[in-house]
């Protein structure tokens, strides 16, 4: 089996299951409770919380637990429109964002809220320039997504927060779901963002496991009342195994981190220069530093993307349409649309994502396919 979706999930590494399996057999004490077996729970709650932060180089305090990017995403974007509501109820953010952060924007929009959509270029990126002419008195939350799912934008999210320095009172909310490990920590955490959500899953870590990163104090309001867990902002009984999974699979990728930026930078190119030979190739992608190095998007004109991703199964190489969120929905893609593709186009569109198990040879094979498939789709054309 070839691997090529990485984006969509990842394997859970042995190592990551092998602390999920001992924590479940061995702490599964409730972090909340008084007696020793409860302490027990809570010091290793902790522990990780404090590894996820120095890894980051944060606070242990900023990081919060939760169910995965989507909670974390909801929870910025409508924890803030209610904390803020008195002082405004504008919010900015893209024409390219997750389904997460998107529907929880036309969500608020019912509730009276305002949004601004930000236009994206060539590219899929926005415009600082937009940025800064979208801002009004009355705005409360900027949200900009690091890496785009889609087609693997690197959004400016550096000279975003260099213009929010501008406005403090906004918060800054970055959506860094494809993030982790691929180069941009150091832009992602830059001194000016609020807020920053993480799915574990991404990153080799047990599905239904996340967090966020909430700079000391801004504040949001919580949107999980109960036992008043994670310092009254997320209640609701701790996923211990989860979470310290959770935390070795972040250490994990975040020390291969360089060799597997290289390999899928590698791969990429790889890739690349060879599909961009064929006539009815369009590539989204580019292989350089304003693109992610793991995403790489494509379509072959006249053939629908699901069609050329199930041409794949039957070799057992595993690709996306854009979006796995979305795509058995079979609609075109939403950054495609946004970056003024035709819809002919957009539909036939499929994404590569890879990850730090995926090699050379893979590649190779990948490419063997394709030639195979793309004379089979021309000859049916």
């Amino acid at each position: 089996m070839i691997y090529f979706d990485n984006s969509a999930t990842t394997q859970s590494l042995p190592e990551v299951l092998d602390t999920y399996n001992k924590v479940s057999e061995k702490v599964w004490g409730n972090p909340s409770s008084l007696h020793n077996f409860g302490e027990q729970a809570f010091n290793l709650l902790e522990q990780s919380r404090k590894q996820i932060a120095d890894l980051l180089h944060v606070h242990s305090d900023e990081i919060y637990f939760t169910s995965g990017g989507t909670e974390g995403d909801n929870w910025v974007i409508k924890g803030t429109a209610i904390a803020k509501r008195e002082f405004g109820k504008h919010i900015i953010t893209t024409s390219v964002e997750h389904a997460a952060v998107h529907n929880s924007m036309e969500q608020l929009k019912q509730l009276g809220y305002e949004i601004t959509y930000l236009p994206v270029d060539k590219n899929g990126r926005v415009s600082i320039d937009d940025l800064k002419q979208a801002i009004r008195p009355d705005t409360i939350l900027v949200s900009i997504m690091a890496i785009n799912n889609e087609i693997g934008t690197i959004e400016p999210i550096q000279a975003a927060g260099e213009l929010l320095k501008n406005y403090p009172k906004i918060h800054f909310h970055i959506d860094a779901v494809q993030g982790l490990a691929k180069g941009i920590q150091e832009m992602i955490f830059n001194d000016r963002v609020d807020f920053v959500a993480f799915s574990g899953h991404k990153f080799h870590a047990p599905r239904g496991t996340g967090f966020i990163y909430g700079r000391r104090g801004r504040r949001i309001a919580p949107l999980m009342n109960g036992g008043g867990q994670e310092k009254n902002q997320r209640s609701g009984t701790e996923n211990l195994p989860g979470i310290a999974a959770m935390a070795k699979a972040v250490r994990l990728v975040l020390e291969k981190e360089p060799a597997a930026i290289k390999i899928e930078l590698q791969i990429k190119q790889l890739i690349i220069d060879h599909i961009s030979q064929f006539d009815k190739v369009v590539i989204f992608s580019k292989n350089d530093a304003t693109f992610a190095p793991h995403i790489l998007c494509f379509a072959i004109k006249g053939v629908r993307g699901e069609t050329i991703v199930h041409a794949f199964e039957k070799y057992n190489i595993f690709i996306s349409t854009t979006s796995a969120c979305s795509s058995k929905s079979h609609d075109e893609s939403g950054t495609l649309n946004a970056m003024n593709v035709p819809e002919n186009i957009a539909t036939s569109a499929v994404r590569i994502s890879l990850g730090d198990q995926n090699t050379l040879e893979e590649a190779k094979q990948f490419i063997k396919v394709f030639d195979q498939l793309y004379e089979e789709f021309d000859k049916l054309s």
